[in-house]
């Protein structure tokens, strides 16, 4: 059986780990990440409760932003969603990609091979037993997704993002 045959099963996920470890050893960007971070320190939505968090979000966006869950592969909308336009974060709006940086990875979530890098937070993720890099909006701290070194050019890049942690805002 070939790995397409396996849902859920595809190279991309096999060589994640070997990404992530690359990308450790390049480096996760946390100072530019922690400057991102420190633009936003005053924002509003820093103060949320988790509370009320939840209400604002649902359940499954609350999970994933808020409690860095992951949601099931291919269960997106946004896997389709192939308009003009930006990508934000579902928690307070700031815009994390741009439509034309979107690619399809076969991994079950919208991937993107570019990222506004002022508008994202990094760290070292080490919850699954090996090294990756998670991402997060820099505004709201909202987790989005973890970032591989297995993309498309120009960037080589794949950020790998939850579709309930974004929404999507037509040109």
């Amino acid at each position: 059986m070939s790995h397409t045959e396996l849902p859920g099963l595809h190279r991309r996920a096999l060589l994640a780990g070997a990404g992530a470890i690359s990308l450790t050893a390049c480096g996760s960007g946390a100072t530019e990440a922690d400057a991102s971070e420190q633009r936003f320190s005053g924002s509003a939505v820093r103060r949320l409760s988790d509370g009320e968090w939840r209400r604002r979000l649902g359940d499954a966006s609350w999970r994933v932003l808020r409690h860095e869950g992951t949601e099931r592969a291919f269960t997106s909308p946004l896997n389709n969603e192939h308009r003009h336009g930006v990508f934000v974060c579902r928690g307070c709006d700031l815009p994390l990609f741009q439509s034309a940086w979107k690619f399809e990875s076969g991994t079950g979530w919208p991937s993107f091979y570019d990222v506004i890098a002022s508008n994202i937070g990094k760290k070292r993720d080490l919850a699954l037993g090996m090294p990756r890099i998670e991402y997060h909006c820099a505004r709201c701290l909202g987790h989005q997704g973890h970032v591989f070194n297995d993309g498309p050019r120009p960037t080589g890049l794949r950020y790998c993002n939850n579709g309930v942690a974004l929404k999507f805002t037509p040109a």
